[in-house]
């Protein structure tokens, strides 16, 4: 790699002979660096290298990555270059530019691969949506697409940040990248589509309900770039949003939220029409999600170090927490447990992980994990939340009782990111090393299930845990398992009738009703009497569980019996 990035730019050199780069400093960067990094510093095959990107980044740190690469990337080391060579590099870097992205340079970025119908018609292994799992293989530049426990395909794409998007129907994968590239993956002809590069340095993207539109924000330059998800051409610009944590979609509605770092406000997407409303805010959110009933948005400040929700619906604040440390809200998981709900999320720089109430909001505790952890996740198919902290143990937390519990899946090699099939009995998780793997245990019992080697393995993405509107049924589930598992299975009869039986049968408001009123429903159905027990639930509980019902609307096949 490092030859051909040294031949690529001797050929460059020559065909661009009359062009000014800015003095000595210019040339240096072109050089060694714009075949690569872009005559514009905006990228081509490597990252842009823009100062505002470059912040963290010493001079010292800058030197080391010159003369030495960047293992398991395509940056080559440059050994025999001298000091001046590197420090007019390092100061041109630094220099401030003026980036334009408009629509024909995201028009003119689209690749698209041919179809081979051949390979189409012999590929159909995805056989349950919820099965598929994307893992990103970072040191090969690489995604795997899974279904369970098998590979059934995988495709190039490198520096992926920001998490990966499949519409609702379980057509279509979307995947980020830092340096501004979505890439786009067919799930129902098994194959990858192709990229476009909607910005230079992106944030994270979303869909809209409708699966037609992709919603990309943009921190270089700070827009909102819609694309067609058919086309993947530009459909709408948002201009000037300011500096944006991220956006999300809503489930139930056409809307997608997003806030700005910058600015105290909150935006509300109309994915129809593509109109903004802001909402004024106190504190501006450095980071934020919307709970699962999509009722509040939880946000984190840090100009006043705090944790806030926020209602939707009336627009004010119900909440407010003093925190010691940003939460990485992004990461953070749900569940419930006897009549309440919960959520926990990682803090930056902190050997902990925080506990939640929702909706009776409150700070439950702090719990040491044993090192600066960055995800938690769970699954009612799971009675642990699982937490990596920088080594090479993962601390799982009994949701119940809250006792700890380690798991080290490769001696002195780096785990993180633990993620779930869609049913939740397979615990995927990143053996962080160039010479790594991806680890299959049964979530439950904790005994390894497979491996497959893998080259800095990180993210992982399934279909149900990471859909919105599945955060929803996840609750219901564990409801469900806690207060009707003993009468009623989802797919066959129990005491009572399945799920699916009473779905197909009966209309939604008789099912809210058996479910808080089951005297009155009785008689309705023309029964003597009810033999089913009063359960007082909580909006909330009435709300999730009848989300969990209404799955098994789905043949028996889709839905997860238990």
């Amino acid at each position: 790699m490092a030859k051909a990035a040294k031949a690529i730019a001797i050929v460059l050199l020559i065909l661009l002979p009359s062009l000014s780069f800015g003095g000595g400093e210019g040339e240096q960067y072109q050089k060694y660096c714009g075949a690569c990094h872009g005559t514009d510093k905006l990228g081509v095959t490597a990252s842009p290298l823009l100062p505002q990107l470059l912040t963290r980044y010493s001079d010292e740190r800058l030197t080391s990555i010159i003369r030495k690469g960047l293992p398991a990337t395509q940056m080559p080391s440059w050994p025999d270059m001298n000091d001046d060579e590197v420090k007019a590099i390092i100061s041109y870097i630094r220099k401030p530019v003026t980036v334009k992205w408009t629509t024909q340079d995201i028009e003119k970025s689209i690749t698209l691969q041919e179809v081979n119908p051949v390979r189409i018609e012999s590929f159909k292994r995805i056989h349950n949506i919820k099965d598929i799992t994307a893992v990103v293989e970072r040191g090969n530049g690489s995604v795997w697409i899974m279904t369970g426990d098998r590979m059934v395909d995988s495709f190039k794409f490198g520096n992926v940040h920001g998490g990966g998007k499949f519409d609702t129907k379980g057509t279509m994968f979307f995947l980020p990248s830092r340096d501004g590239w979505v890439a786009k993956y067919n799930l129902t002809e098994e194959r990858y589509v192709g990229k476009v590069r909607p910005c230079v340095n992106l944030r994270n993207i979303s869909l809209s309900n409708d699966g037609k539109h992709v919603l990309a924000a943009c921190l270089i330059p700070q827009n909102i770039f819609i694309l067609d998800t058919a086309t993947l051409k530009p459909v709408k610009t948002i201009e000037n949003v300011g500096k944006i944590s991220a956006i999300y979609e809503q489930y139930s509605s056409d809307k997608a939220i997003f806030t700005t770092k910058d600015k105290p406000q909150i935006g509300l997407l109309d994915t129809a029409t593509f109109n903004v409303e802001y909402i004024k805010t106190e504190v501006s959110f450095e980071d934020f999600f919307i709970d699962p009933l999509e009722r509040y948005i939880v946000g984190s400040s840090r100009e006043k170090s705090l944790l806030v929700v926020l209602d939707l619906k009336t627009k004010k604040t119900v909440f407010e927490h003093k925190i010691e440390s940003m939460p990485h809200l992004a990461s953070a998981s749900f569940w419930y447990d006897k009549g309440d709900f919960y959520f926990a999320t990682p803090h930056i720089l902190k050997p902990y992980i925080s506990l939640w109430k929702m909706y009776n909001w409150g700070f439950v505790k702090n719990i040491d994990i044993g090192g600066e952890g960055f995800f938690v996740r769970t699954t009612p198919a799971s009675p642990y939340l699982w937490m990596d902290n920088g080594t090479d143990t993962l601390t799982l937390i009994d949701k119940k009782t809250l006792a700890l519990k380690y798991l080290t899946p490769r001696k002195g090699k780096k785990a993180t990111h633990t993620e779930f099939s869609g049913d939740g009995k397979i615990a995927y998780i990143s053996i962080f090393e160039q010479d790594g793997s991806l680890v299959l245990y049964d979530s439950a019992t904790l005994k390894e299930l497979k491996s497959f080697k893998a080259n800095l393995p990180v993210g992982k993405y399934n279909f149900v845990h990471k859909s919105r509107s599945y955060e929803k049924y996840q609750l219901g589930r564990e409801l469900y398992m806690e207060k009707c598992w003993g009468c009623h299975h989802t797919t066959s009869e129990a005491f009572g009738p399945a799920f699916s039986k009473i779905v197909r049968e009966r209309p939604e408001s008789i099912i809210r009703q058996q479910l808080t009123d089951p005297e009155a429903t009785a008689k309705k159905l023309g029964y003597k009497r009810s033999v089913m027990p009063k359960i007082d639930l909580k909006p909330e509980e009435l709300d999730v569980l009848m989300r969990f019902v209404e799955e098994f609307k789905k043949s028996g096949e889709d839905a997860q019996d238990n």
